[in-house]
């Protein structure tokens, strides 16, 4: 009677066991299934059995993010090639010229030196802007290979800006605009030098283009252990939707391309990967009559 008993009881066991194997394999299949579902653009929301409500969860955010991620780079590469179509067509303009005015210089030998010194300048203008888009078409086939590994040293922070602004003094002069800076005379920074003028020279070429008044400002200051260096130029306001929108590869404010703006859009991309590598932090801010960018690091 007992023996009898206890293989009902045994009987029992096993098929709860087998139950639960059996369920719990089908959970398994179901999470396989899920997962492959991850991927497929033609479902919108993967479903679990009730059990599994978390994951399932999980599951669907993992599917967004994957689906945002993939969005993004696909917007990022029509606009690397958008860019890339836009300044293969400018080189032919400076292109055009530098062969038509270098033809005259050779074939014309009796130009008066007045004349010739024009065409000369004007040669080495467009000579200048063929290496401008030619840099930046190496900047936009690097960006995505790139590791920008830093090298640190200490610098005078005030005197690098000092230099990097007398740089600029030809194109200050060119379009009637002048640079003061102000802050202490000295300041120590732990910072890749090289890197580091890279970000500012991207931000003052940006504050000169796009200023509408005669002078830009640049303001350091130091509070606590961190340093805040605000470039501020006049200009028309930039909305918000843009000012977010402004550290991203190959975004551009001015969707025109003129010789003056148009650019590859990475400058301000590459500057703020640099700044944060530094552990620093960069944003802009703009009302009706001023725009700035700060850069914040640790000393």
């Amino acid at each position: 009677m007992y023996m009898v008993i206890y293989i009902i009881w045994l009987i029992g066991i096993i098929y709860i066991i087998y139950k639960l194997i059996k369920k719990n394999h089908l959970l398994f299949n179901d999470v396989l299934k899920s997962i492959e579902e991850i991927k497929d653009k033609n479902i919108d929301y993967v479903y679990l059995p009730e059990e599994l409500e978390e994951l399932e969860k999980k599951l669907n955010h993992l599917k967004k993010e994957i689906e945002k991620s993939e969005k993004l780079a696909q917007e990022n590469e029509k606009k690397k090639n958008d860019l890339i179509v836009y300044l293969a067509h400018d080189l032919k303009t400076p292109l055009t010229s530098l062969i038509g005015y270098l033809s005259l210089l050779n074939e014309a030998s009796d130009l008066p030196k007045k004349q010739r010194e024009k065409y000369l300048k004007i040669v080495l203008d467009k000579s200048y802007k063929l290496e401008e888009l030619i840099n930046e078409l190496f900047d936009i086939t690097r960006f995505n290979t790139e590791n920008i590994i830093l090298e640190k040293s200490p610098v005078n922070l005030n005197m690098m800006l000092e230099q990097i602004i007398d740089d600029f003094y030809p194109l200050l002069k060119e379009n009637n605009k002048k640079i003061k800076l102000h802050g202490p005379s000295k300041i120590i920074v732990q910072i890749d030098s090289n890197k580091m003028a890279r970000v500012f020279n991207n931000i003052i070429k940006n504050a000169i283009n796009y200023s509408t008044g005669d002078l830009i400002t640049i303001d350091v200051l130091k509070k606590d252990n961190k340093i805040t260096i605000i470039t501020t130029n006049q200009g028309k306001k930039i909305e918000k939707e843009q000012l977010e929108k402004m550290f991203e590869q190959f975004y551009r404010l001015d969707l025109s391309r003129n010789s003056k703006t148009g650019g590859s859009g990475l400058g301000l991309a590459i500057s703020k990967e640099i700044v944060e590598l530094h552990g620093g932090k960069i944003k802009a801010t703009s009302d009706s009559k001023y725009t700035k960018i700060y850069v914040t690091i640790p000393i």
